[in-house]
């Protein structure tokens, strides 16, 4: 799949762009089923919810042990980490060779599988899951530039009611003070200068297979889940080749997939 230069130049404007009914539904079902698998069996590495709440800016920064290591009664698990050694078929969408040629456009670049980052099953449970802040997801990575995009694929309906993603179109290019963030770098809400910019907030209603590609600069938030059901997304990060991670950081940690061009 190439993009019209249409969109090419929507995705530069905006900063993201939604693919309506990408993957097909059985295969979204397929990895579904193996991702409520190792989420009831709570196979690590995890995320828990108050794992998210409690980690500090230099935690996010540094730390490469991705294990929970949680010592809660109940365990609400936010997110399986490190998803593309966990399943051939979370590693086939990974691998996916439809979406590339799309992704080289982006990146202008060949395409790099970052598996430090992101590489995650997604979760907000039922009632119990948090809402997600506005941030950027650049804030904890450490590389070369900014020439990252996430890939996010909706593996069951996500709105407003369960959480789905907000963006502020044109944030990717926007320049902001570090006032502007609070102590976690999330976009504070309070601020005065940006009250004017969360204004513009966008989101679109995403069916089971519909993927986002949105740049790793680009302001998004989520509501928390206020239905009976748990809304399960898969998202991975790509960077062109050229970017590269920076020794000594949790970026530069784990494995790198350079992906054949498409």
């Amino acid at each position: 799949m190439k993009l019209s230069d249409a969109q090419l130049q929507q995705f530069d404007k905006d900063g993201f762009i939604v693919f309506k009914a990408f993957l097909d539904v059985q295969s979204c079902d397929a990895i579904l089923k193996v991702a409520k698998e190792h989420l009831e069996a709570y196979i690590e590495p995890i995320e828990t919810e108050m794992g998210y709440d409690s980690r500090s800016k230099a935690y996010r920064t540094e730390v490469t042990d991705y294990s929970s290591k949680a010592e809660e009664k109940e365990v609400v698990v936010r997110r399986l980490r490190q998803v593309y050694d966990r399943s051939p078929l979370f590693k086939k969408w990974m691998e996916n060779e439809d979406i590339r040629p799309a992704l080289e456009q982006i990146l202008h670049d060949n395409v790099v599988l970052t598996t430090a980052h992101h590489n995650s099953i997604m979760t907000k449970m039922p009632h119990i899951s948090s809402a997600t802040g506005w941030h950027q997801d650049r804030r904890y990575w450490s590389y070369s530039d900014d020439n990252l995009v996430s890939v996010w694929l909706a593996l069951d309906d996500e709105t407003t009611e369960n959480g789905v993603l907000e963006f502020i179109p044109g944030s990717h290019k926007m320049h902001f003070k570090p006032e502007q963030f609070d102590s976690k770098e999330y976009f504070s809400e309070s601020h005065d200068a940006n009250k004017k910019i969360i204004q513009t907030k966008v989101s679109t209603d995403l069916a089971k297979g519909d993927v986002v590609i949105f740049h790793s600069l680009l302001l998004h938030r989520a509501n928390k889940n206020n239905t009976d059901k748990a809304k399960i997304s898969f998202v991975y990060t790509v960077k062109g080749e050229k970017t590269k991670a920076k020794q000594g950081t949790r970026s530069a940690e784990f494995p790198e997939i350079i992906l054949k061009k498409i």
